[in-house]
């Protein structure tokens, strides 16, 4: 059995007692950025589902033909995304993890509308309040996901967010998931290769790992 494999099926495996205080069960997302087909294949042999990539050409190069021959599989776009891809964006994705600004979210509506296709949308907050960082300010959220949800008609699902490297995501993590609550959203994207276990205890729904399951990028 292929490495990538094996590691798949331990953090399967970890993820299964983190999150037994819950009923939904956490999905992993495969983070196939940078790797080739032939280093996600057997993943995909093995019949996982869940594929995430930072950007939009490289994952229009890597996946069109291969989301035709498995139905099932499910791309999500993890990184910032330009208004000008959006277009490229819709009919090869399923999810986006990293809606952060209102010309976005009218942008894919508008999409959405010409390609007769709904997309499941994580608003990415910014609970750090990092000038570096994208997302949303949580004094700004409510006002956002309102826009969103009732004037756009955005299938808006749950919350994403990247914590400061610098300190400790368990406040942040439970942060997202007080305001997740207060939006009866369903869905929690939180926790990555170095903190998923902490997430999942938290109520994550979707982890995104990447060397944890393929190994350093070189």
């Amino acid at each position: 059995m292929h490495n990538s494999v094996l590691n798949l099926i331990d953090i399967e495996n970890k993820l299964k007692i983190a999150s037994k205080e819950y009923e939904k069960k956490p999905k992993i997302v495969a983070v196939s950025k940078t790797f080739l087909l032939k280093d996600i294949l057997p993943l995909l042999e093995y019949g996982h589902k869940n594929f995430g990539e930072n950007k939009i050409q490289e994952a229009v190069t890597k996946w069109s033909e291969v989301k035709n021959k498995y139905n099932d599989l499910k791309l999500h776009m993890l990184g910032k995304v330009q208004t000008n891809k959006v277009k490229y964006l819709i009919p090869l994705f399923d999810y986006i993890h990293s809606l952060d600004n209102i010309r976005l979210a009218e942008k894919i509506s508008k999409e959405e509308i010409k390609k007769n296709k709904k997309i499941k949308i994580f608003i990415q907050v910014n609970l750090g309040d990092e000038d570096q960082k994208n997302g949303i300010a949580l004094n700004n959220l409510g006002n956002f996901y309102d826009e969103c949800k009732n004037n756009l008609n955005l299938d808006i699902i749950g919350l994403m967010c990247l914590p400061p490297k610098e300190e400790k995501p368990e406040k942040f993590f439970q942060k997202l998931k007080e305001h997740s609550l207060k939006y009866n959203l369903p869905d929690l994207s939180m926790g990555m290769s170095n903190d998923f276990e902490i997430a999942v205890k938290l109520g994550s729904t979707y982890v995104r790992i990447g060397s944890k399951i393929f190994g350093e990028r070189t």
